[in-house]
């Protein structure tokens, strides 16, 4: 674990570095130490960042680590560097691995209990009551689309209401994928125009057919998008296996950046750490 923890630092700094990170050298914590701190609490504490926090200053790999109401603040502060940095560790994989094979999904993360809806504190608003077909059940909380590559590691993401549709949140996804790249999805992704767009830039949407299709699948094909469904979501298990029974946030912006990490943690280890 502190090996690991050491390598994940490295990872993070370097990469930051890359990225053009900007910020203060008088600090006595920087910015890489507390993506780590953050990091390291959503793969082995459950995203409790208190946790995390006291293992780095007990074990000396960070002996000048801040008191929990000001690690809060400097996380928060740079809550946008956790999408460039999960987007930027994309982009390599998908130059690096030269991968053309991915596959889409979304998973919902409720905020509360649905007994507790009237209760809770962070959402109030009906955009965030969903359904999840798949599931059976509603929830109340946010949907989390993502994108893998046929390998299982997340290249791309996006956040929507919980209510919202799965083909309507196609259009928040950078699809920043390589020219003749295939993308397979589940029948709720089906949208014969995206596709046709989509094709025009030479990506192909593969979306499973349902019976009264249109446009039929061969059952060649039919069993090639079945076989590529079961890889991402052998990857939303690997991440919300992550998760504590409960993610303990105390304002919306909170429960948003652990719902981050937890894609960052997961995406790290995936592909650099085994």
């Amino acid at each position: 674990m502190i090996e690991k923890s050491i390598a994940i630092y490295s990872f993070i700094d370097t990469l930051l570095k890359y990225l053009h990170h900007q910020e203060d050298k008088k600090r006595k914590l920087s910015d890489a130490e507390v993506l780590t701190t953050a990091i390291i609490s959503a793969l082995y504490f459950g995203g409790h960042l208190d946790k995390a926090r006291s293992f780095m200053h007990s074990t000396k790999l960070i002996p000048n680590m801040l008191d929990k109401s000001r690690y809060n603040r400097r996380l928060h502060a740079i809550g946008e560097e956790i999408t460039s940095l999960f987007l930027g560790i994309g982009t390599l994989i998908k130059q690096v691995a030269t991968c053309k094979d991915f596959v889409l999904d979304s998973f919902p993360v409720p905020v509360c209990d649905n007994i507790r809806i009237s209760r809770c504190k962070l959402l109030q608003s009906e955009a965030y009551r969903g359904y999840k077909a798949s599931m059976r059940r509603y929830f109340y909380g946010i949907k989390v689309q993502l994108i893998t590559t046929d390998c299982g590691i997340p290249v791309e993401f996006s956040i929507v209401a919980g209510s919202q549709a799965d083909v309507k949140g196609l259009h928040q996804l950078p699809f920043s994928m390589p020219a003749g790249s295939a993308l397979y999805a589940d029948s709720a992704y089906t949208n014969y125009h995206l596709e046709d767009m989509l094709a025009d830039d030479r990506i192909k949407l593969y979306s499973q057919r349902k019976s009264n299709a249109h446009r039929k699948d061969t059952p060649s094909l039919a069993y090639l998008k079945e076989r590529m469904r079961k890889v991402i979501e052998t990857s939303i298990s690997g991440i919300k296996g992550l998760f504590l029974r409960k993610i303990h946030a105390v304002t919306f912006q909170g429960f948003l950046i652990k719902i981050l990490l937890f894609l960052l943690a997961f995406q790290i280890n995936k592909a650099f750490l085994i």
